[in-house]
């Protein structure tokens, strides 16, 4: 009798030692995201504050940004009790819906002009609306041409060829810079953005900077060039050059997948430079903050030679004020953007073909984050 009250309490505590471990492999697998309790990646939700974060946040703007957002809603998600729904309509519908108080944060890839600044301070009680960069990368050039596996664009012929003054692959421009390749005699289908997008903004910027005789246009969000056809938002670009033989077209880095090849572009450096995340922020280490106070905006040299330094780049800003968010998601939103800046946020962007901020300046960013009131 005595034996078998000393097996049943060593069963007892087997249990309480059993149940013990499993609770503890439940607060793992709350705190690093894997339900299975194992490793997790480079970006553990272990490392993310969530305070009192807790609800569901609206956001929209820049689709340059989609892929990183998501990536980082995944590993935020995990960690903290807040739904982040990121709409991605483009650049121009995020700051407009930001100005007009339907989101409390924005993603835009071109800075806050001084008429949308002014537009804040009436959602923003108190203070404004502030540019934190946040993302960077590489704009490709994504090409369809059969039988052409690698192709050099320099940016006069790049202008001419989205302004319909080269329209077809063999064109001599074309073919001075490509001596190897059998260029078809195809005519090229050039494709643009059809919302306001910063794509564009930047995009036309790089060719304002390096070939205003050729491109002899204002530049901004919305598309100004004649000719060529249009789709909504990054994916939609890249669906049609993906899917057109002669097409070209101009996107994030991360949406040149399944096959979609890049252009590499003769600068004037010693080697044609590669759309790549490593080249890119050889490109933003360069930039200027130009902003004031709390304003992060910065200013690109797009015309760089630099070796290695891919120019054509833009940087997501993440639009929210700097004083007088509104109370009820100001947790959730600066837990969420302190995460996107931190070590493991910034991370977790190399893995999905964006450019993480010079150190430099993310740590401005972390600083402002941090200050958001």
């Amino acid at each position: 009798m005595k034996l078998q009250r000393m097996n049943r309490r060593a069963l007892a505590l087997g249990a309480l030692a059993v149940s013990g471990a499993l609770a503890l492999t439940a607060c793992g697998s709350d705190e690093t995201g894997n339900p299975d309790g194992g490793s997790s990646n480079a970006a553990a939700p272990s490392n993310i504050k969530c305070d009192d974060a807790s609800g569901q946040v609206l956001a929209d703007g820049s689709s340059a940004q989609k892929n990183a957002v998501d990536a980082w809603v995944k590993q935020f998600s995990a960690a903290c009790q807040v739904e982040i729904n990121y709409k991605a309509g483009g650049s121009g519908a995020g700051v407009t819906a930001f100005t007009q108080g339907q989101v409390p944060w924005a993603g835009s890839d071109s800075a806050l002009k001084p008429d949308e600044v002014a537009a804040s301070k009436k959602i923003c009680s108190g203070g404004q609306g502030i540019d934190l960069p946040m993302v960077g990368g590489p704009i490709a050039v994504g090409y369809n041409v059969p039988g052409v596996d690698k192709l050099v664009l320099d940016s006069a012929t790049i202008a001419k060829i989205f302004d319909s003054k080269i329209t077809k692959w063999n064109d001599p421009a074309i073919a001075k810079l490509n001596p190897d390749a059998k260029l078809p005699n195809l005519k090229i289908q050039a494709f643009h953005r059809s919302d306001e997008s910063g794509t564009t903004d930047n995009f036309t910027k790089y060719l304002i900077a390096t070939a205003k005789k050729d491109f002899p246009y204002e530049g901004g969000k919305a598309w100004q060039a004649k000719g060529g056809q249009s789709a909504p938002q990054s994916s939609g670009v890249a669906a049609q050059v993906k899917q057109t033989a002669g097409a070209i077209g101009y996107f994030e880095l991360s949406y040149a997948k399944d096959g979609i090849k890049t252009v590499a572009i003769d600068t004037g450096a010693a080697e044609p430079v590669e759309a790549t995340v490593d080249n890119a922020t050889k490109a933003i280490a360069e930039a200027k903050v130009v902003g004031t106070g709390k304003d992060l905006a910065l200013e690109l040299n797009y015309a760089t030679k630099a070796d290695g330094a891919y120019p054509m780049v833009l940087v997501t800003y993440e639009i929210v004020c700097d004083k007088g968010n509104k109370a009820e998601t100001l947790p959730a939103v600066k837990a969420f953007l302190r995460y996107a800046a931190s070590e493991d946020g910034q991370k977790i962007l190399a893995e999905n073909d964006y450019a993480p901020m010079p150190e430099e300046i993310i740590t401005k960013v972390r600083t402002t984050v941090e200050s958001l009131s």
